[in-house]
């Protein structure tokens, strides 16, 4: 028996991953579906570093639906990579159904063996392809404007970087002084490691 497993991604920390649940939760409610399991991580999705989509389609097996809200919540990914990773879910026979890809949206509950699920099958592929290299532009073009912009106001002399969170760090210092781990440190503020590497060294440097 096939199972609807859903993928939930966001680029940031300071994003919600899981923002899309009740969306896909309706989607798989309205076709007598139950989602199976979610796998949610604040990850890039130019990158293939994701923990939580590997272990999704580790558990799967062949006929397993992978869901997700938008095609650019699977990738934005590089024309390589993308083929990678196509590479691994062909491999494991998982259908990849997307709520911004009509043509995806039968593959949720079509048979194996169905002749006219094999040929939505395909379609479904070269749309996915489409959608995969739209949202690497996406991404390459937001990355691209936002180094001019920052290039422009550097050549004005108005940069100075992102400010510091001065209280947050006053903090982290002070757990860092108190002996606390990194780990128990970063669950409790959510920063990241080169901020508490960065502020280790400080703290270092001032004894």
């Amino acid at each position: 028996m096939a199972f609807v497993r859903a993928y939930l991604r966001a680029s940031t920390k300071d994003q919600d991953a899981s923002r899309a649940r009740a969306d896909l939760f309706g989607f798989v409610e309205e076709r007598g579906l139950k989602i199976a399991a979610t796998y949610t991580e604040n990850e890039s999705g130019a990158s293939l570093k994701r923990p939580e989509l590997f272990r999704l389609l580790a558990d799967c097996q062949p006929g397993d639906v992978l869901l997700v809200e938008q095609v650019d919540r699977l990738s934005r990914l590089n024309a390589e990579d993308w083929e990678r990773l196509k590479a691994e879910i062909n491999s494991r026979k998982v259908k990849v159904v997307a709520l911004d890809l009509p043509t995806s949206w039968m593959m949720a509950t079509a048979g194996k063996d169905d002749i006219q699920s094999r040929m939505f099958d395909a379609i479904n592929g070269m749309m996915l392809d489409m959608l995969a290299a739209i949202a690497r532009k996406d991404y390459e073009d937001r990355r691209r404007r936002q180094a001019q912009g920052i290039a422009k106001v550097k050549a004005e002399g108005g940069y100075k970087g992102r400010p510091e969170d001065i209280e947050r760090n006053t903090g982290i210092l002070q757990m860092l002084k108190a002996g606390m781990s990194w780990s128990s440190i970063q669950k409790a503020t959510g920063c990241s490691r080169s901020t508490l590497s960065r502020l280790a060294k400080r703290l270092t440097e001032a004894a």
